[in-house]
């Protein structure tokens, strides 16, 4: 029986645009010895890491009125509503992706009544011009909230794909390099197992001075990296085959 023939090698990471990082690999040449003649097969694994920003934000836009009776705060509340909810709709938004409370109270003699809409964005421009449009035309009757930024489950998704498909394409062609470097040709793949995958989001940066001065930071938007870990083997081509 033929003994296995292990090498190590450490090759450099090609550049890819998502950020991907690469790390060396472990490789195997074994000969495994069955019905017929022995299997020639290489071993290896492949790292990758992807990274993404956040694909979507949410915005809290809130109104409050004090009046004597309830029709009158009522209202008032409602038409700013109405301004608001119609300027979002003119943003692309669609009614799905709002949600609008309304409380209602007495203090005294008067009643008040406060109002929010909370908009989930997935276009942050337009998010961006929603609210100057409304901090310009409502001024201080409306309030608009710092955007919360967050992953939607597809784009989380979506990025976990991408990572382990990227260890594999990166395990491939260094399986490919190596049969070269050996005089073989690389054969059809006899095993693809992910090994381990993770997950991790970046944390909220702090609000810094320095050359910003008091100048309050813009919203930060977290980025989420995924790693997968993947192992493959393939077979080398039978050299005593001749076409026909």
């Amino acid at each position: 029986m033929n003994s296995p023939v292990r090498l190590f090698a450490a090759l450099p990471a090609a550049e890819t645009r998502s950020k991907d990082k690469q790390q060396s690999l472990e490789a195997a040449v074994v000969r495994r010895e069955g019905v017929g003649k022995p299997v020639r097969e290489v071993q290896v694994s492949g790292v990758a890491e992807v990274s993404c920003p956040a694909d979507r934000a949410t915005v809290r836009v809130s109104v409050s009125s004090s009046k004597e009776s309830v029709n009158e705060v009522t209202n008032s509340i409602s038409r700013r509503l109405e301004y608001i909810l119609q300027t979002i709709r003119q943003h692309g938004v669609r009614d799905e992706d709002m949600s609008v409370r309304r409380y209602l109270h007495r203090d005294a003699d008067t009643f008040s009544m406060d109002a929010e809409i909370i908009v989930t964005f997935s276009e942050f421009e337009k998010m961006e011009q929603m609210c100057s449009i409304l901090l310009d035309k409502l001024d201080k009757s409306v309030h608009v909230g710092a955007p919360h930024f967050f992953h939607s489950a597809a784009c989380l998704s979506q990025l976990r794909l991408r990572a382990c498909v990227s260890a594999v394409e990166n395990a491939k062609q260094k399986a490919s390099r190596i049969s070269q470097l050996m005089g073989e040709s690389l054969g059809s793949p006899l095993l693809v197992r992910e090994e381990e995958t993770k997950e991790w989001r970046s944390e909220e940066e702090e609000a810094a001075g320095g050359e910003h001065g008091p100048t309050p930071p813009l919203p930060h938007i977290p980025t989420a990296t995924a790693s997968s870990h993947v192992s493959l083997s393939f077979s080398f081509r039978d050299k005593s085959k001749k076409k026909l």
